[in-house]
């Protein structure tokens, strides 16, 4: 963890995992896989970014993709 950034609060994204590397890079991975067609359609279950709020933006969109997917 970074020295002085609190991590963010356990379940800040339901259903992902989140960690920050030593170098405050923000990480999340979905704990189930996507199904096969959402993974077909680009929904990434591993991400990264610079903030926590980029990583948020980043899973919403892997979601709407898999939802598309799902109607």
């Amino acid at each position: 963890m970074q020295n002085g950034s609190p991590p963010p609060a356990a379940g800040a994204i339901p259903g992902w995992r989140l960690i920050i590397s030593d170098r405050g890079r923000f990480w999340a991975f979905r704990q189930t896989r996507f199904p096969i067609e959402a993974m077909r359609a680009g929904a990434n279950s591993e991400l990264d970014a610079d903030t926590l709020a980029e990583i948020e933006a980043a899973v919403k969109r892997q979601e709407e993709i898999a939802e598309q997917v799902a109607s």
